[in-house]
């Protein structure tokens, strides 16, 4: 059973979104890998700004200065 982790920044993804994340995640592992689309999970995390960081600063700060 293939598990594909998508983490994404939580800025209001909407739900049409995350399902076409959801279904073109899963036609690539049917079509690089031969998988069965019955058994792929995918699953979405949402990660808030805060929460990560580059260069030392979080993503909130750096959105904050324009970076």
């Amino acid at each position: 059973m293939p598990y594909v982790n998508i983490k994404i920044t939580n800025e209001n993804v909407t739900p049409e979104k995350k399902a076409e994340l959801i279904k073109g995640a899963t036609q690539l592992l049917v079509n690089v890998l031969g998988k069965n689309p019955n058994t792929t999970v995918v699953v979405i995390d949402e990660v808030d700004t805060d929460n990560w960081g580059i260069a030392g600063e979080s993503i909130t700060v750096r959105r904050k200065n324009g970076q």
